[in-house]
Formats: C-alpha cells, sequence, structure tokens
C-alpha cells in the first residue's frame, strides 16, 4: 500500500488550500486516512481522520469549522480542504492508513501511533 501526499504550498493568511492523499495497493474501504501535521521541534499531531466504517470524520479542535475532509472512492483518494489557513497552521502535512478503520471522536488528540502505512509530507506554510 501506498500513500501519496501533495497540494502543500504557500498561501496568505486567510486563504486556502487543498491537500490530496492517493491511496494505490487498496481500497479506503479497509483503512481509516488520517492527516498528521509536524513542525520541528513539536511532536506530530493528528489534523484530521475518515473512517470508513461507519463515515465518521474527525478534527482536531483547532481546526474544526475550517478544515473538512472528504474522499473520492473513484480517484482512491482522500482531500483535506483547508480554508482560514492562519500560521499556526504551518508545518508538514502526512496522510497515513490505519488498519483499525475507526477514527476517535472530533476533538480528540492523536499522534499516529498505529498507523500502517505513511505518505510523504507535504509542507504547508502560511504567511503574508
Amino acid at each position: 500500500v501506498q500513500l501519496q501526499a501533495s497540494g502543500g504550498g504557500l498561501v496568505q493568511p486567510g486563504g486556502s488550500l487543498r491537500l490530496s492523499c492517493k491511496v494505490s495497493g487498496a481500497t479506503l474501504d479497509y483503512y481509516a486516512i488520517n492527516w498528521f501535521r509536524q513542525v520541528p521541534g513539536k511532536e506530530r499531531e493528528g489534523v484530521s481522520c475518515y473512517s470508513p466504517s461507519d463515515g465518521r470524520k474527525s478534527y482536531a479542535h483547532s481546526v474544526q469549522g475550517r478544515f473538512t475532509i472528504s474522499r473520492d472512492n473513484a480517484r482512491n483518494t482522500v482531500y483535506l480542504q483547508m480554508i482560514s489557513l492562519k500560521p499556526e497552521d504551518t508545518a508538514v502535512y502526512y496522510c497515513a492508513a490505519d488498519d483499525v478503520p475507526t477514527c476517535l471522536p472530533s476533538g480528540s488528540t492523536w499522534d499516529g501511533d498505529g498507523m500502517e502505512f505513511w505518505g510523504q509530507g507535504t509542507q504547508v506554510t502560511v504567511s503574508s
């Protein structure tokens, strides 16, 4: 199973970006796809999760109302739409697949331990 993240870039505060996580070698039906981010010197943090078992979409408290996770089964791709971006959203964003196809409730914290597969990171920089 391979995951390929893309869509990062430089955006001004208040701007938007859409990240993509293309999954190959498996269908989305068997894995919860998670987005994480990490800033150098800080711990990795869970941002969002899409559960195929119950359709749950979960978000970290810091991104609720601004980020939206979705999936395109035909393209085997999960997206993370980010709006109203803030400088504190600056980080390397990673997608990962969990073979336990469930997500924690929104507002939870999770750090990626136990993820089965990881994609490479994509840099998001929010700056004027």
